[in-house]
């Protein structure tokens, strides 16, 4: 079941706070516990006690989520990965303001990349954005906000996605990502508009939906979700990355684009992101472990420079096969393809 008929805050029974929040005056953390008054609150010192601690199951956490509320020290603002697409800005950055995801997909990097299956937002974003501001006296900064979590179905509970909309639309040398699978329409209504930040809407079909990506919302859910952020203004990526090999894959790719085309004024879209699944060697080494079973996981890719893929003439296949399908019906259509 998609999380967009659920109640987000009820999923949580658990939060850990660290102490200097608990003392504090903490806007997030207030919004946060407004949001779920009756969850057991803990005190931790710092949040790795938590998050970072030995002999976890991340999928068992996984199915019962907590939630630990902490200030992130130290640098705030990365480059991007190598395997991430810059769609040709020199300074390309990514920033964690929460680290997991409420959804579930098998092939997430981050059940390689991190101990815990528990959720941790980052309250002082107001951090974030002065590291932000350093930069950007020295050049414009294109940045993603949401790589390690999707922060639109936390909106309710964080405001994150609203608050670095404002900030963006305040910095004009400011331009950032925000990468979601959410099939929520009213979240648009909210936040404040502006040309300079991105809304990139994951696309997969239902059948790659309901096998591998757990309580994401449907494609029409997302399409739906597509139509009102460009109706509310925004700029829309479509993202038809990761492109998970299939069998019938032309099937079921081909018959997600009709629905597309259908849904959506394509030529209305800012730009095409295209890939099919790669993931660095050593997040893949721990994925393996925690789902021996997955054929996802454990299909025989091919190791270049550290970085699993599928063979290059799958991945041409593939990645050609929607490539194809977007040109021939958008003939000037902007389309990245990760190299």
């Amino acid at each position: 079941m998609s999380l967009e008929n659920t109640s987000v805050a009820k999923r949580f029974s658990h939060i850990y706070i660290e102490k200097e929040l608990l003392s504090g005056d903490d806007e997030t953390v207030k919004r946060v516990l407004s949001h779920i008054p009756k969850a057991h609150v803990i005190s931790i010192d710092h949040y790795k006690d938590v998050f970072n601690r030995k002999h976890q199951d991340p999928m068992l956490q996984k199915r019962s989520q907590a939630l630990i509320l902490a200030s992130k020290k130290g640098r705030l603002i990365y480059d991007g990965a190598p395997v991430c697409q810059s769609f040709g800005n020199e300074h390309f950055c990514y920033t964690s303001c929460v680290m997991n995801c409420l959804y579930d997909c098998e092939y997430c990097y981050l059940k390689g990349m991190y101990p815990s299956g528990n959720l941790c937002i980052f309250t002082n974003i107001n951090d974030i954005f002065a590291e932000a501001l350093e930069m950007l006296k020295e050049y414009p900064l294109y940045l993603c906000v949401s790589y390690d979590t999707d922060l639109l179905p936390l909106e309710d509970m964080t405001g994150f996605a609203g608050k670095w909309a404002d900030f963006t639309y305040n910095h004009k040398d400011l331009t950032i990502e925000i990468r979601t699978k959410c099939g929520r329409t009213d979240i648009f209504k909210s936040i404040p508009v502006c040309e300079r930040v991105i809304f990139a809407f994951t696309i997969s079909p239902d059948e790659i939906i309901n096998k591998y990506e757990q309580g994401t919302p449907l494609l029409d859910d997302r399409l739906k979700a597509v139509r009102a952020a460009m109706e509310a203004g925004f700029p829309v990526r479509l993202c038809f990355d990761p492109v998970i090999f299939a069998g019938n894959f032309e099937e079921i790719y081909g018959a997600m684009f009709e629905k597309v085309k259908t849904a959506l004024d394509l030529n209305s879209i800012k730009d095409f992101s295209v890939g099919s699944f790669r993931i660095s060697g050593s997040y893949l080494k721990n994925m393996r472990k925690l789902l021996p079973g997955s054929a996802l996981i454990q299909y025989p890719f091919i190791e270049d420079n550290g970085y699993y893929a599928y063979p290059k003439s799958t991945a041409e296949r593939m990645e050609g096969f929607v490539e194809q399908m977007i040109k021939s019906t958008i003939h000037d259509a902007e389309v990245f393809r990760w190299r």
